[in-house]
């Protein structure tokens, strides 16, 4: 990859391993990794720790202060890697008012893999069938002109891989 500084997301429904992923590529390019959850407030928290879904208001203020992330690392130059859900359109256009060339990676699986690795999660607030199954509801999976899809089947070393090959080829 060339040493242009990019600011990439790192999307997709809970369970696809985003934090994981994320973290892989971050140490590949030598970059800072956030954990978009980190970032979600008490209340958020809480709602979601109490099988409730987040809607559209509660996650508003989030993706606002995470576009304020992007936008700091693009002001100074660096590249970072933030995991988020990312799951409407609209939410991936507020983040993008950080960075409008910002680099997204969509982890897509099937649905039974992500209710096996939902199930086996320990000490994550989220949890449970009914807010995966929100979640996939609520999707709209970006296109291959929003993002670089790979599939959750593969290791998180080969999804690394793969999404930086595949971006330095758009460079």
């Amino acid at each position: 990859m060339t040493a242009t500084s990019c600011r990439i997301l790192v999307m997709g429904v809970s369970g696809c391993g985003k934090s994981l992923v994320g973290q892989r590529l971050a140490a590949e390019l030598g970059a800072e990794f956030i954990d978009g959850d980190d970032y979600h407030p008490p209340a958020n928290v809480a709602k979601m720790a109490s099988g409730t879904p987040l809607d559209d208001g509660d996650r508003q203020g989030w993706l606002e202060t995470l576009a304020g992330l992007f936008a700091t690392y693009r002001r100074e130059e660096k590249t970072v890697v933030i995991a988020c859900s990312g799951l409407k359109k609209r939410y991936r256009d507020c983040l993008r008012t950080g960075d409008p060339a910002l680099e997204i990676l969509y982890l897509e699986g099937e649905p039974a893999l992500l209710k096996k690795r939902l199930t086996t999660r320990e000490d994550h607030f989220f949890k449970g069938e009914a807010m995966l199954a929100s979640q996939l509801e609520a999707l709209e999976a970006p296109d291959e002109q929003e993002a670089i899809a790979l599939s959750i089947a593969l290791t998180p070393e080969l999804i690394a891989e793969r999404f930086i090959t595949r971006l330095a080829g758009k460079r």
